[in-house]
């Protein structure tokens, strides 16, 4: 029953943008974008209140929001993690706890409309421009992201090329735009002239076409050492996306797994990207 509520909502959803597109393709395009980008989890859960009370740093005003930063302090290179979508930096905790134990000093934010951030949206464009001035504040070593966080850096570094970054890890990140897109039509249910729109919108507001927003694309110019991480049956972002952007990455290394999902926090992964940090070998093959 509930999944058959959630069902008629989505389409309802399709079925009001495909009317209000005979009306204002402009206001269609606006209101689809809006609903793409609503964030709708995310928020500091009461489990996670303690863990991030206690390493919370301070919070910068950046793009019109309110970006609640973390610390966890170490004599080390410092370490930037980036969360994906629907998430917050609660989902680190595995991880820091093995680069606090290396000495690390880590950096952690909540992306706009997630944990203690404010706002209710995220876009790709948005969150480059949140880690580029989390990166201008702290000026971290490395960066490691997962999900939509590792479209996000690498988009960042597409525009940015920040030289004091060596090492960027992405876990189970999604590459290209058009397929996350593609997903949000079928989802709904909006007809072709809605999409137009929506991708016409997408080119006056941020000067790029859909099809830009690549990360196969990104990392063409992209001359820092990567690491990726992706299981061949993650459901949430496709293994694909990961495997064209290491064949497009010249300086990359990916860790292939299977059956380890889309989180991805398994302390065997958290061990090999300590082990890249570091320069040590790594073991690439987990299926």
């Amino acid at each position: 029953m509930k999944n058959l509520f959630k069902k008629l909502i989505l389409n309802s959803y399709g079925r009001y943008f495909n009317t209000l597109v005979l009306f204002s393709k402009r206001k269609s395009a606006i209101t689809t974008f809006q609903v793409f980008s609503k964030v709708r989890k995310g928020r500091v859960l009461p489990s996670q209140k303690k863990y991030l009370d206690a390493v919370k740093d301070t919070t910068l005003r950046i793009e019109d929001h309110d970006i609640q930063t973390y610390k966890w302090n170490g004599t080390k290179d410092r370490i930037l993690l980036v969360h994906g979508w629907e998430s917050n930096t609660f989902r680190w905790r595995n991880l820091v706890e093995k680069l606090t134990a290396e000495n690390y000093e880590v950096i952690a934010f909540d992306a706009p409309g997630h944990g203690y951030s404010s706002g209710s949206n995220l876009h790709l464009p948005l969150y480059t421009e949140c880690i580029q001035k989390i990166i201008e504040t702290y000026s971290p070593k490395h960066i490691i992201a997962h999900s939509f966080g590792g479209m996000a850096i690498l988009f960042n570094d597409y525009l940015y090329q920040n030289d004091g970054i060596e090492k960027m890890v992405t876990i189970g990140s999604p590459s290209e735009f058009r397929e996350l897109l593609d997903h949000y039509q079928k989802l709904i249910g909006f007809n072709n002239r809605v999409l137009k729109a929506f991708e016409n919108y997408v080119y006056e507001r941020f000067q790029k076409n859909v099809d830009d927003f690549s990360s196969s694309k990104f990392v063409l110019s992209n001359q820092k050492e990567g690491l990726l991480l992706h299981d061949q049956l993650d459901v949430l972002a496709p293994f694909h996306a990961s495997e064209k952007v290491h064949a497009d990455w010249k300086n990359s290394k990916f860790i292939k797994t299977k059956g380890f999902g889309h989180s991805m926090h398994q302390p065997e992964l958290n061990d090999q990207i300590i082990a890249f940090l570091k320069s040590e070998p790594i073991k690439t093959d987990f299926t």
